[in-house]
């Protein structure tokens, strides 16, 4: 087994390392990303075929074995690097950029390694969620991560009205080819005057940061077409200055809202929305009755 002090000793067992991969410029990547990826016995990849590439830019060696592992795989070859893990080697997971297990492959091999007490770490690295949160100029010291939306859009729809009285920042991941709904879909909930950046290919060449409100920023990207991996960040929603309405008047605005034809849960949730309240709270006051 190859011996790389990371952190302690080497244990009986091997150790799972966590490699934060460059974004796009293969400058970004760290000393100690180069030197786990050299030493590791086993080195798991989203793509390996951009692994390969990324460690010829580096003029980095990688002298165990390049295995893939990514969503397609990830069941079948979590055992397998666990029975790896298990007999004492080195095992470096990396995706395609960012950090494993951030809506990326990762979680279920780190949650299997815990499980069967193999030790894991991290060569920290770049993240497309604090770059783009940093890049974005809106504010940093209370955010929250969504990932990505939902590909439908009445899951969509649903999920941000959900989300419209959040008043932390947030950051979503989102596909070129559905960034022009999605953004339409948050402008109708959050409103079309709510500070949003959309950052894409972060690091790399034609890396662009828009910043405007989500209404401009809908109409932008219906006439861009934008390509490329793409981070969202949205400004969270301002904090309200009203009193929270009575329980009779939730009761009317939600009756109010079925007598539309809404549904009873249609009618909370945006009942909750209106008011920046927790729809559980909404939902209790109108089946507790008058």
């Amino acid at each position: 087994m190859k011996e790389l002090h990371l952190v302690g000793e080497m244990s009986e067992t091997g150790r799972l390392v966590l490699l934060g991969a460059p974004l796009g410029n293969p400058a970004d990547a760290s000393a100690r990303f180069r030197e786990v990826l050299a030493a590791a016995d086993v080195v798991a990849a989203e793509d390996t075929r951009r692994l390969t590439r990324l460690a010829r830019d580096l003029d980095v060696t990688v002298g165990g074995r390049i295995v893939s592992y990514f969503e397609g795989n990830e069941e079948r070859r979590t055992p397998e690097l666990v029975d790896v893990l298990a007999a004492g080697y080195l095992v470096a997971l990396v995706t395609d950029g960012g950090m494993p297990s951030v809506s990326d492959p990762g979680y279920r091999l780190v949650r299997a390694a815990l499980d069967a007490g193999v030790p894991v770490t991290a060569a920290p690295g770049p993240s497309a969620v604090t770059t783009a949160l940093a890049l974005s100029g809106l504010p940093c010291d209370r955010f929250c991560f969504e990932g990505f939306l939902p590909r439908t859009g009445g899951a969509r729809r649903s999920r941000l009205r959900a989300l419209a009285a959040e008043e932390r920042t947030l950051v979503f991941f989102e596909a070129p080819h559905r960034i022009a709904a999605a953004l339409a879909d948050l402008a109708a909930a959050f409103g079309a005057d709510r500070p949003a950046a959309l950052c894409r290919e972060l690091t790399k060449t034609y890396e662009e940061i828009v910043r405007r409100p989500l209404g401009e920023l809908a109409d932008w990207a219906a006439e861009r077409e934008p390509r490329g991996e793409i981070t969202l960040v949205v400004a969270g929603a301002p904090e309200s200055a009203a009193e929270r309405p009575d329980d009779d008047t939730l009761r009317a605005a939600v009756a109010a809202r079925e007598a539309a034809g809404l549904s009873r849960r249609d009618a909370i949730t945006e009942v909750a929305t209106e008011y920046g309240l927790r729809r559980r709270d909404v939902y209790t006051v109108v089946h507790a009755g008058p």
